[in-house]
């Protein structure tokens, strides 16, 4: 099946005071219509810098794409104009961020805002849109939907702002929705909520997915396929299932191990910790970049990193002792 999204040796370079480095190397990474592929990693690893990257929402400078593509129907997004983003952004591209306080214009009623998306990439008329968008907050359950159009994002608990960002994303219809930690800033019980309501809504609307998180219980509930970054590189790809049963790169196995105790007869084992800290990525050492970090780590992958390489149906990873680590699995 031809992906809706596929990016192929990207590479995001940053310009700063500590040196220049690459945010994001070469990475390769495809998502199929209907499909959700979660981008996992520790703050830092470069997945909210590749959302920014797909959106062209970089920074530039100190940011700049400085080789790959970003391949989306018959654009090229790495290379497109403007006036041609402009068009995608909103439309057939819709993004889901962090902060729905800084996603939303805090001097404009909530309603509107979704509108003029609307107005602007439909050509509805205001009245169009409003039916539109009333519409669109009973989607996503907001609760009497003509009364909240008007009222401000102040006016409306963090749960609801959310919903509200959610429904914006989805106003036009996009081929694509980028999801970057749609539940951070919430409480436990008001994500759960926004969870459900994005599963519901997924299974409605089938859109492709990328959903950038740090939770592997998001994962778990939510994800077809899991990427796992780490120092700005893809390690493992692989189904979600898969993946949790027998992860096969080295730091796979330290995320869900620090958050899944495994029982050892009739005791259970305390939640392993991965050592150590992630390298800054100016100062990347040599061979693998988890390599001072890895339990497993032999002389070689000091010296010389691994590729990402085909480690079974629709699985690939970075790690030069992945036959040995899922044989002892």
């Amino acid at each position: 099946m031809q992906p809706v999204i596929a990016l192929e040796k990207l590479t995001v370079r940053l310009r700063t005071r500590a040196g220049t480095f690459d945010a994001v190397a070469d990475l390769d990474l495809a998502v199929r219509s209907k499909e959700v592929l979660a981008l996992v990693g520790e703050s830092g690893c470069g997945k909210s810098m590749t959302a920014l990257a797909i959106m062209r929402l970089l920074p530039e400078p100190p940011a700049a794409i400085v080789a790959g593509a970003i391949r989306f129907g018959d654009l090229d997004l790495a290379q497109a104009d403007e006036r041609a983003l402009s068009r995608l952004r909103g439309n057939r591209i819709g993004m889901i961020f962090q902060e729905p306080m800084s996603s939303l214009n805090p001097a404009m009623r909530a309603g509107p805002q979704v509108a003029e998306a609307l107005e602007l990439h439909k050509q509805m008329s205001r009245s169009e849109a409003r039916e539109a968008v009333e519409a669109l907050f009973e989607l996503v359950r907001i609760s009497d939907p003509r009364r909240r159009y008007d009222d401000y994002p102040h006016q409306m608990s963090g749960g609801m702002r959310q919903r509200v960002v959610i429904a914006l994303a989805l106003a036009c219809g996009p081929e694509l929705l980028i999801a970057d930690e749609p539940t951070t800033a919430l409480d436990v019980t008001t994500q759960a909520q926004i969870l459900d309501t994005f599963r519901d809504l997924q299974a409605r609307l089938g859109t492709a997915t990328i959903l950038i998180t740090h939770d592997f219980g998001v994962v778990a509930e939510t994800a077809d396929r899991v990427a796992v970054m780490y120092a700005g590189r893809i390690v493992e790809q692989a189904p979600v299932e898969a993946l949790f049963e027998a992860p096969l790169h080295p730091y796979s196995r330290g995320l869900l191990g620090s958050i899944m105790p495994v029982k050892d007869g009739h005791a259970a084992r305390q939640l392993a910790e991965i050592p150590g800290m992630v390298p800054a990525l100016w100062a990347l050492p040599a061979g693998c970049a988890f390599a001072p970090r890895c339990p497993f780590a032999v002389a070689a992958c000091r010296e010389q990193r691994p590729p990402l390489t085909d480690a079974g149906p629709e699985r690939k990873v970075a790690c030069w002792r992945a036959d040995e680590i899922r044989g002892a699995a």
